[in-house]
Parts: structure tokens; sequence; C-alpha cells
């Protein structure tokens, strides 16, 4: 039997607000509110800033199967889209990014980028990440204690990383990050926000320039040989540079830093991943962290094309969708005692990095470095420790991406 969406006057009046807080104390689990949501039924009505009431999709199976129909526009320009947060008059609110439009573009211009992160590709990165983990490691070792993890090994291992494969210089990297952490900020003012992104814009379209007249063997000098033959104009080149630069090194930071708390807040867990010389268990650890954790906490936003029946429930065309990926990750149908951390898991089929045509891009690269980061960093300081009390470290609620703005260590 399925049911019609009730109309505005019928809406329930206890419909809870999205995103949804935390728990005190319970910095890796996801909301309560949207458990609970999760365990009463697979859609259920949220209420976003500006009073729209999209579904929250709440379960793993209902996710996958919506990610991956046709019927479901990731189109940030659809009436109805979900957005995350107010954009400023005039601003285009990343709609240039290819994450942000539906195939046949979407696919084209994916396809554009897609070599660089092949895995085999990437799987030749590995010697050249590993010196960058052990470097970092080095300096560390030979500094002061305590350390900010995050300054000193977190955002430096993804950055240096993205900037060597998109040809980007890394001396300009607290230009960049500085400008990401306002486009990823939640409560940014849109005014704000469109002023980094245009910076950002500004400076991936000077870059495309140099690349331009003198082509290197990276990333962007490859878009260039694409606006040369008209396939993108440059504009679009520099916006695709930006979503790389931005996404190849907050979401990947955020997981070294995060992972890391989760790991010496679970020293069993710790001690096997340290311990084992087995690159299964490494490749197992960081799936289930990846579970486990999920830094996208905010939902990845859809709306629907048509009339979509699922779990019981109509979805009309035009109504908004937030698939809940870090509750769908603890859906215990999917994840056997889901809030337990159990590197040994096999939880490869977890949705971090979405589903479908729009799964993560980057994915590959990502589980080499933090396969990397894991495996490494743990053996060369075993007495590695919380220099903080839990409750002192300052977590990222106010983000899009989920993770810590400092950890502090020592050994």
């Amino acid at each position: 039997m399925t049911s019609t969406v009730p109309t505005a006057g019928e809406l329930p009046a206890d419909i809870p607000d999205f995103p949804m807080s935390r728990a005190a104390g319970c910095p890796f689990d996801p909301p309560p509110t949207a458990i609970a949501k999760q365990k009463e039924a697979p859609l259920a009505k949220v209420r976003l800033w500006d009073g729209s009431t999209p579904w929250m999709v709440t379960r793993y199976a209902e996710q996958r199967a919506l990610l991956a129909d046709p019927r479901v526009s990731a189109d940030i320009t659809r009436p109805g889209y979900p957005l995350q947060t107010a954009v400023a008059p005039g601003s285009q609110s990343g709609s240039g990014s290819f994450i942000l439009m539906d195939d046949p573009k979407h696919a084209t211009m994916r396809r554009m980028v897609t070599a660089p992160f092949a895995i085999k590709r990437v799987a030749a990165l590995r010697p050249a990440i590993q010196k960058i983990v052990d470097d970092l490691i080095d300096g560390m070792l030979a500094g002061p204690k305590p350390v900010d993890l995050v300054d000193a090994f977190a955002l430096p291992v993804p950055s240096l990383v993205i900037c060597e494969l998109l040809g980007v210089p890394y001396s300009d990297h607290d230009f960049f990050q500085d400008n990401s952490k306002v486009v990823i900020k939640r409560d940014a003012a849109p005014e704000e926000r469109a002023a980094a992104m245009r910076a950002l814009g500004d400076y991936l379209d000077s870059l495309m320039g140099e690349k331009l007249a003198a082509p290197a063997d990276d990333l962007l000098s490859g878009l260039t040989e694409r606006v040369k033959a008209g396939e993108l104009t440059r504009q679009e080149a520099a916006q695709m540079g930006v979503l790389l630069l931005i996404a190849g090194h907050e979401t990947t930071a955020n997981m070294i830093a995060l992972g890391t708390l989760a790991l010496l807040e679970h020293p069993d867990q710790l001690a096997l991943l340290r311990d084992t010389d087995d690159p299964k268990l490494v490749a197992s650890a960081v799936e289930e962290l990846l579970r486990y954790l999920n830094i996208v906490h905010n939902g990845r936003r859809r709306v629907a094309l048509e009339d979509i029946d699922i779990a019981g429930q109509r979805i009309r065309a035009g109504e908004g969708l937030v698939l809940a990926t870090d509750i769908a990750n603890r859906d215990p149908e999917a994840f056997p005692d889901p809030d337990r951390l159990d590197l040994r898991r096999d939880a490869r089929h977890h949705v971090a990095f979405g589903f479908g045509v729009h799964q993560c891009l980057g994915q590959p690269l990502a589980r080499l470095e933090l396969q990397i980061v894991y495996s490494t960093l743990y053996k060369r300081i075993p007495g590695l420790r919380l220099a903080a009390g839990l409750e002192q470290i300052p977590f990222k609620h106010d983000g899009v991406v989920y993770g810590v703005y400092e950890l502090p260590v020592t050994w």
C-alpha cells in the first residue's frame, strides 16, 4: 500500500530540524533523533533552515535504491532541491560543479578528470605518498610536544598529494585552505561563502592561464587541453579545479584526524592496527572507519523528478531528499551491531562515498592515503596519545564535513 504525501497543512507539528545535534559525549555517533527516525521508518519529513520539509531517507537499502534511480536529480538548480545553506544573490551556489549536475553533462565532464583517479594510476602514487607521510612524521618527532595533529599532519598529507596531482603550488596552501574552510562552514554568511568561492575560482582561473601558456604533467594542464579543444570553457575548467582542490584535501584530512581520535578512544582496535603487517587488515580498517565515522554528516541532497513509490511511501515530483548516509552506515539491517567499531568487519559496502553515478570520484586516492597513514603513523609513534581530554576537543559541528578543528597529541 502506497500513501500519498500530506499537504503542508497536514504535516505533523513535530517535524525535527535538520541537521540534528549529536549527543554530548558521543562525538562519533550520529544524532539520536536521526537514529530514532530510522527505527520508525525508512523515510521521515525534516525541516531545513529555510522552512522547507524534504524527506530524510534513513535506511541503507532505500538510500542505495534512490541514489541509483535516474528519477532522482543532483541538479542544484531544479525547483525543490534541498539547499544546504542560504545562497547570496547572484551567486551560482556551486552550480558550476559537475557533482551538482545530471547526466549526460555530468558524465561528460566527470570523464574528463577520471583517468588520474583510476585505481592503477593511483596505486603508482604509493611511494610518493609514503614519503610525504614519513617526512611529516619525521618533522613531528623532531619538534616540540604536544603537537596539533591536524596542523602538523592530517591537513598537510592530502594537501601535498592533491597539489602534486593537480599542479597547484603547495606554497599557496594557507590561501586555499582558509577559503575552503569558509566554503564548507554551514553557518558562514552567504556573502562570505560566495566571496570565498570567487577567490578560489579566480585563483584556479589564474592557474589555468599559466597552464595554457606552459602545460605541465598534471591534471590542470590536462583540463587546459579540453579548453583548447573547445570541450570546456576556461570558467568550467576552473570550477572543476576548485571542486577537486577542496574535495581532495578537506575530506581526507578530517578522516585522518577523526579516525586517529576514534582509534585512541578504542585502544584495542588501535593495537590491532598498530601491530599488524597484513595489508588486508589495514584495508579493512579503512573501510570500517569510513563506515563508522562517515564525515559527510549533513546528508547527500537530491530532488525527485517524477513520483517515486518506495518503502510504502510516495515521493512526489519536485520533493527534496536528504540521504543521511551517516545513519545508513549504522543501519543494523546492513551492518550487524552497527555502533561497534570493529576493524575486522567487512564494511566495503558502506555508502560513505555515496552510490550510483555520483559516487566519489576520488575514492581510490582517499583509500590509498588512509591506508598509508593508518599503517604508518601508529607504528612510528606507538605511544601516541591525546594531550587533552575528549571534552576539550573542538568538533566541527558547524560544517558540512565533520571532523575536529584541532587534535592535540603527544607521546
